[in-house]
């Protein structure tokens, strides 16, 4: 059933849980995909949630375990806001590090070097090596910007 468990492997093998902001509300068809008057915001307020219900790498201890299951939220905000929201605010914050040339720009490149290393960090278990590549350059790219904004070179 839909948010009761998450995948399972075959017999034996251990269920685990949904995330609970995975589960589909159950009852009331007009929140069902996440869309409805009974939703926060009103009429068409965010997206549905793509299918699938785990948040997490299987199998994942420790820190990363806690990370994923912190960032749970926050992965569903995003997902939730308009589609244009996000690449429009990290390429203002973007441009403002790139044209301005002092600790004011290196300002605006700390939130988006944060974005990245955090995507970065999530999305690294499932990646392939070149993939990993483009984002190790391109968080050491935006690591060396912020560093010649705030004067270290």
């Amino acid at each position: 059933m839909a948010g009761d468990t998450g995948q399972d492997k075959g017999p034996g093998a251990p269920k685990v849980p949904a995330h609970p902001l995975a589960r589909k509300p159950a009852g009331d068809p007009a929140r069902v995909g996440g869309r409805g008057p009974g939703r926060p915001g009103g009429k068409g307020a965010g997206r549905p949630l793509p299918p699938g219900e785990q948040f997490f790498t299987p199998g994942a201890t420790g820190l990363r375990r806690a990370v994923e299951t912190r960032s749970a939220t926050a992965l569903v905000f995003l997902f939730q806001l308009p589609r244009w929201v996000v690449p429009v605010v990290m390429v203002v914050l973007m441009l403002t590090g790139v044209v301005v040339a002092d600790w004011r720009g290196g300002l605006a490149v700390l939130p988006v070097l944060a974005f990245v290393l955090w995507l970065a960090y999530m999305s690294w278990p499932s990646l392939r090596p070149g993939a990993r590549l483009l984002r190790v350059a391109l968080v050491t790219f935006l690591a060396l910007l912020t560093a010649t904004r705030f004067g270290l070179f």
